[in-house]
């Protein structure tokens, strides 16, 4: 499914709970008689995207952005790197603040940020990074989640979704809003663990546009018990070479 920039996410989620230690319900939607599998909202999702065939095409995508944190009045530039089957790299420059990093090169993550410094991530972390590292994770939702079940309809804003709860083969069950017109992911809900406490995340996809055949959410807004944060996508590249050497782990540090 899409997991934009979440690698950008739990670099700001962390780092501004050491700054500030400190829900929006969703009314049901018109429920339909008859819930579909979570096989068919898959498939409806992947056709959404831009169907199997153009997702297996991507070797690579970069994707550039702005990010606003309105409650903290900081803004910044962020920008995304993945590589298949499962190499991500995210930096974002927050002013005044300075620079975050994470990265995955297929075995070992890490993170690097103004508070804490450069830090291998593990256990539950270290899960939600590999999950979010698939670029062709559409395609391998039953494997990332072996137990998925479809649990009801919701509104995500105007409009009428239907509700999959997901639990990976590591790491705390998600929830999945799924437009029940479009089929694109509308909203995503996940729990943040980390050793500076436990977050439960919601993430909202907007203004879906094509890409190279891809539909691309260019409007990212999380909300953390700690911080909310938007990021605008303003540039999407697909199949460019990236060098392996991007992801790995900065060394003598």
């Amino acid at each position: 499914m899409k997991r934009i920039l979440t690698t950008v996410f739990l670099c700001l989620t962390f780092t501004f709970s050491a700054y500030a230690q400190s829900g929006q319900q969703t009314p049901d939607a018109a429920k339909p008689s008859k819930l579909p599998t979570v096989d068919q909202i898959i498939e409806k999702s992947i056709n959404a995207t831009g169907g199997k065939a153009a997702i297996e095409k991507m070797t690579s995508r970069v994707t550039k952005g702005t990010i606003e944190i309105a409650a903290m009045g900081l803004k910044g530039s962020t920008e995304a790197y993945t590589k298949a089957p499962n190499k991500t790299l995210s930096l974002t420059t927050i002013g005044g603040i300075g620079q975050f990093k994470q990265g995955y090169d297929g075995k070992t993550a890490w993170a690097e940020d103004p508070v804490q410094g450069l830090r291998e991530l593990t256990g539950a972390e270290l899960a939600l990074v590999k999950r979010d590292s698939e670029i062709r994770g559409e395609l391998k939702f039953k494997e990332l989640y072996p137990k998925s079940v479809v649990k009801s309809t919701a509104k995500v804003g105007s409009r009428d979704a239907y509700v999959v709860e997901a639990t990976p083969t590591e790491g705390s069950p998600e929830t999945f809003y799924f437009d029940m017109e479009t089929g694109l992911l509308l909203r995503r809900d996940f729990v943040l663990e980390s050793a500076q406490g436990t977050f439960p995340t919601e993430t909202y996809l907007e203004d879906y546009k094509k890409v190279d055949g891809i539909m691309i959410p260019h409007t990212v807004r999380q909300t953390t018990s700690v911080t909310s944060f938007v990021i605008k996508i303003t540039e999407v590249t697909h199949n460019v070479p990236i060098d392996d050497a991007k992801f790995v782990k900065p060394s003598g540090q």
